[in-house]
């Protein structure tokens, strides 16, 4: 739609993975929105010139009513940048927050992208994130965050004049129906959802699964397949993953590995060491562009795994969960939020045994029936409150 008639402005400063899967929704089915984007490079950089870059580059539109924007964008330098777009009705969307953003060392973390975080919430008008727990760690680690200027702090109560603003709103996940996809001992074993439906697929859509009889006797031939769909990054905590499939291997469990995840410009060395380790169990090794393809690996697998130190939603373990996998995440970060007790481990050595125990009687990963209501976060589900939310 031509910027002239459009009410909703979107604005997405790193226009790659989740950022770009919720603004192509949003321009998708906004009835009169405007959408503008910078590639997903050099995430540093688009935090910090971004709003120079959309100032100078979305062009005047007198109807708007509504910003919307992810939290890489400076909103403060936006607005004073663009006068016209101070008015509007300025949304705020946290993908995650820099004030808990994992760092190697705590003098590493670079105070300004949190300091610009904490500005443009206090900007805007709604500040809306992706998970309870993006938001609470958020608040409550302002006021630390902003004891680390030297002098002339500014007053205590900065959290509670952003509180107000914040409201949690489920990243939505738009998830068309699977099961063509799956192997036969999925759809034996219960792992379908209701046919006319494009909610998230798991067994307890309707409570029931087959016998574990007859679900053995198409899956006992076939060795445990472990799905890690995640980014190639050091916040992933891949050295924890690869590790355990090392140890796996050297037990002389039987087990299928598919490592996917994009990779960016400084890829952990863990991965080239380990390949070499793990080559006779590789089913798939790296980043499928297709995503037909991504889809099909993760409904032939058995279980995605998370070692993450960073995870505020976690969009990859749900979609796997929607193709039928078994999801084995920490015991921490959103992941309870999401999840049952039953697939969280605590510790390194929780994770080895429950895989391990897995790789043994993969029926145990197969038959499951997850006791949890994931259709929630599909958008199906969520269309009207993001509607609502872009409302003027």
């Amino acid at each position: 739609m031509e910027p002239q008639a459009a009410r909703v402005l979107l604005l997405e400063p790193f226009y790659g993975g989740s950022h770009k899967q919720l603004l192509d929704l949003l321009s998708a089915h906004l009835d009169s929105s405007a959408a503008f984007t910078i590639p997903a490079k050099k995430w540093h950089w688009r935090a910090r010139t971004s709003a120079l870059d959309f100032s100078l580059n979305v062009p005047a539109g007198p109807a708007y009513r509504v910003l919307f924007c992810s939290s890489v964008l400076n909103l403060c330098e936006l607005v004073a940048l663009r006068p016209d777009l101070a008015c509007l009705k300025k949304v705020l969307y946290f993908h995650e927050n820099q004030l808990v953003y994992p760092v190697r060392k705590d003098q590493d973390r670079d105070f300004q992208y949190g300091y610009n975080q904490i500005l443009s919430c206090l900007v805007a008008d709604a500040v809306v994130f992706n998970s309870a727990f993006n938001m609470n760690s958020f608040l409550s680690s302002i006021a630390s965050f902003l004891k680390k200027i030297p002098d002339r702090r500014p007053r205590k109560d900065v959290a509670q004049l952003i509180r107000p603003k914040c409201r949690v709103l489920y990243f939505p996940l738009n998830l068309a129906d699977v099961t063509r996809l799956f192997p036969k001992y999925k759809l034996r074993c219960g792992l379908t959802g209701p046919s006319h439906t494009d909610d998230i697929i798991t067994a307890q859509a309707d409570g029931t699964r087959r016998s574990g009889s007859e679900c053995r006797r198409d899956s006992s031939g076939k060795p445990l397949h472990i799905v890690w769909p995640h980014r190639w990054e050091h916040d992933k905590d891949p050295e924890l993953f690869l590790s355990t499939m090392v140890k796996l291997k050297e037990e002389g469990l039987n087990f299928l590995l598919s490592v996917l995840g994009e990779t960016f410009t400084d890829v952990p060395e863990v991965f080239a060491n380990c390949r070499p380790l793990l080559d006779a169990h590789v089913l798939h090794w790296g980043f499928l562009e297709s995503r037909e393809d991504y889809v099909s690996v993760l409904c032939q697998a058995d279980v995605v795994l998370s070692t993450a130190r960073h995870e505020f939603f976690g969009v990859a373990v749900l979609e796997a969960v929607h193709c039928g996998c078994y999801p084995l995440c920490p015991n921490a970060l959103v992941y309870p939020e999401i999840f049952p007790a039953e697939c969280l481990y605590a510790t390194p050595r929780q994770l080895l045994k429950r895989l391990r125990s897995f790789c043994l009687q993969p029926r145990r990963a197969r038959e499951h029936a997850l006791q949890a209501d994931v259709s929630r976060f599909s958008w199906d589900v969520l269309q009207g409150a993001f509607q609502s939310l872009l409302s003027s």
